[in-house]
């Protein structure tokens, strides 16, 4: 008769029990989470839980300096959690960076979703996590997402950016084409001072006809001789 044993059997020896919830402890405080059936879930969650408060006050002894002179580190502690967790790399893990993290809280560091039945044997399987590990948003409902209208109107808007990257390349352009503009009026003065010398040069040219015009022809020098014969 089983008088004041509490936890599951899991149809399992003492022995075989008991290395099924070390090697489940191990891979929770490795991974943080874990996928099992809903009843290891329940027995493992204050198997796990108790080796953590040992983690937890082991860190509060070491950081108060209540330990044997000479010490810095709480090897008792760490001896008995040793002979649960036999890989050394999982120990260290759970010592130095899980106690620090739940230092402020005072149990509760698991938590158990179930995740209905699995197919093949029908078994309940649940998540178990660490409560500091977890995402804020597991257990929320999702919000179903919003179906992709085909409707004209839907489409336009991927037709929109073409068009302002066309409007984009015009007014790149644009100060281009004044630049050119700057520069044809600057070589327009060069010209117009080309014609002002063609001007002045005109006025000598009439100068010379005039002069041409006072020179006597030759039959008013003739008419002349014959006046002075007579």
């Amino acid at each position: 008769m089983r008088h004041l044993k509490s936890g599951k059997k899991l149809n399992r020896t003492a022995s075989h029990r008991k290395a099924t919830l070390q090697s489940l402890a191990s891979n929770l405080i490795e991974h943080k989470r874990i996928k099992t059936t809903t009843a290891k879930a329940k027995a493992l969650r204050p198997y796990a839980e108790k080796l953590i408060s040992k983690a937890r006050h082991a860190l509060v002894n070491e950081q108060n300096g209540s330990l044997p002179d000479g010490q810095t580190i709480d090897i008792h502690t760490r001896r008995i959690v040793a002979r649960e967790l036999k890989r050394k790399d999982v120990l260290q893990e759970l010592f130095d960076s899980i106690a620090p993290v739940v230092a402020d809280r005072e149990g509760g560091y698991t938590r158990i979703i179930k995740l209905g039945t699995r197919r093949g044997d029908s078994a309940e399987v649940a998540l178990i996590e660490l409560v500091d590990w977890s995402n804020p948003q597991d257990g929320a409902a999702e919000k179903p997402k919003k179906k992709k209208a085909t409707n004209a109107k839907a489409s336009t808007p991927k037709v929109a950016p073409a068009v302002t990257e066309i409007a984009k390349e015009e007014k790149v352009a644009e100060p281009v084409a004044e630049e050119e503009t700057v520069d044809t009026v600057e070589a327009i003065p060069e010209v117009t001072e080309t014609t002002d010398e063609v001007v002045e040069e005109t006025p000598e040219a009439t100068e010379t006809t005039e002069e041409v015009e006072e020179e006597p022809t030759a039959e008013e020098s003739t008419d002349s001789e014959e006046e002075k014969k007579d």
